[in-house]
């Protein structure tokens, strides 16, 4: 499982469609619909019931979204953090004499 898979799946979960939650992730619904099965059976459980004109999730769906939300935003708070590491100015060692 990868941490974007995760990502997929809490758009997904938020959004409560496929096409909505592609739209987001600026994708098609079919490879995020796949995707979203893969993750399924990876796991061995369904995350999301469907039914004809909406998805809702199971009440596995609902802890598994739960975990995902807390484990992906330490994730995004590192990228965040490495990002404004860049932006900082470097403090110049002076060699002495």
């Amino acid at each position: 499982m990868e941490l974007r898979h995760l990502r997929y799946f809490v758009v997904v979960a938020e959004e409560l469609s496929f096409s909505r939650a592609a739209e987001c992730l600026h994708m098609t619904r079919s490879p995020l619909t796949r995707l979203i099965h893969a993750l399924e059976a990876e796991l061995g459980i369904a995350l999301f019931e469907r039914r004809r004109q909406q998805i809702v999730l199971t009440p596995a769906g609902e802890a598994f979204l739960d975990r995902s939300s807390t484990v992906l935003t330490p994730c995004e708070e590192a990228v965040q953090m490495a990002w404004r590491s860049l932006r900082k100015p470097k403090s110049v060692s002076r060699p002495t004499r």
